[in-house]
């Protein structure tokens, strides 16, 4: 099983790792385009840019999703994740992060298990898509008896200090058998009663804006982007060792 008690810091490129490492994170989720989609699959030459960065394939956890909108993907989609999946694993990530469900708002299993097998081994955790379902305890077995080892949650909530209570019976049911890790608008001042409400790990994205002024011009979207802050990462940082500290 992966680390627990663990800081991830949601990152979108290199820079980002470098900063959320130096400020104390233990592992960085890469993605991109985290804004305005909520993450999507990075790029071949992210991901080794970030590795090389991280120093330990444990260190980073490589967003696979392939589109912004709902969990629900056709065959087509299946095939792409997996094929981006192993990818992600040859060029070293030590986890991936996926999730799908069907139409009936369950979780995909079919989809999951080829998911889990081009994994190869490697880390596999069921992101917010278990915050869609409408019991998220009720899908825990299932997740652990397809290979997933860690899952991230707001306990359905907006964020995950609402759904704390969900959290916790996600890590009452979860009974150490996979890392519960609280995600979802999470705040350093947040994280003690997270971690006390039974989260193993907690995840943020820490993000700022960039001082990058620049016109974007007609093409290229809204000026300016977002940028790890070390600031927040590092306050992170302070509170999950606070918290840990009184066990």
């Amino acid at each position: 099983m992966s680390v627990t008690n663990a800081l991830e810091i949601a990152v979108q490129d290199a820079a980002g790792a470098r900063t959320a490492f130096d400020a104390g994170a233990d592992r960085v989720e890469l993605c991109q385009a985290l804004a305005g989609t909520g993450g999507l699959t990075p790029s071949a030459g992210t991901i080794e840019a970030v590795l090389r960065i991280a120093g330990a394939p444990e260190r980073v956890a490589v967003l696979v999703r392939p589109r912004p909108g709902g969990f629900v993907y056709d065959a087509e989609e299946v095939a792409l994740v997996a094929a981006d999946v192993r990818d992600a694993v040859r060029r070293g990530a030590g986890g991936v992060v996926v999730g799908a469900l069907t139409h009936r708002g369950a979780v995909d299993e079919e989809a999951m298990q080829r998911w889990t097998d081009a994994a190869e081994g490697a880390d596999v955790v069921f992101h917010r898509a278990i915050d869609v379902l409408p019991s998220p305890v009720d899908a825990i077995d299932r997740l652990i008896g397809l290979g997933v080892r860690r899952v991230l949650t707001s306990g359905g909530a907006a964020h995950s200090i609402d759904g704390v209570a969900t959290i916790a019976g996600i890590a009452r049911r979860s009974a150490g058998r996979m890392e519960v890790m609280a995600g979802g608008g999470v705040r350093p001042r947040d994280i003690p009663d997270l971690v006390r409400g039974g989260a193993d790990a907690v995840h943020l994205s820490a993000r700022t804006s960039s001082s990058d002024a620049m016109p974007a011009g007609p093409g290229g979207g809204a000026a300016g982007y977002d940028v790890t802050d070390v600031a927040i990462v590092r306050a992170a940082r302070a509170a999950l060792d606070g918290v840990l500290a009184l066990r």
